[in-house]
């Protein structure tokens, strides 16, 4: 599936609850239609303890975005 957006591209949110934020395209996965963009949407994740993170705890970090909710700019 060709794709409008491609990693390191500066994009507009232009629909759904994170409408008007801008950032750069993390991450593009064209058969499921989503990008990741830098501080669009930022969900909180739980981890489980574990040699690289021994507290545990909660994880902010930024998740998917539908493709046709993203506009490039410029």
């Amino acid at each position: 599936m060709k794709t409008h957006v491609k990693k390191g591209d500066e994009v507009e949110i232009i629909a759904g609850g994170h409408k008007g934020k801008r950032g750069t395209v993390l991450s593009v996965d064209a058969a499921k239609g989503k990008v990741v963009v830098q501080g669009g949407r930022t969900i909180k994740k739980a981890i489980r303890r574990s040699e690289k993170n021994p507290d545990g705890g909660i994880l902010e970090q930024d998740g998917p975005v539908h493709i046709s909710n993203v506009k490039k700019l410029g």
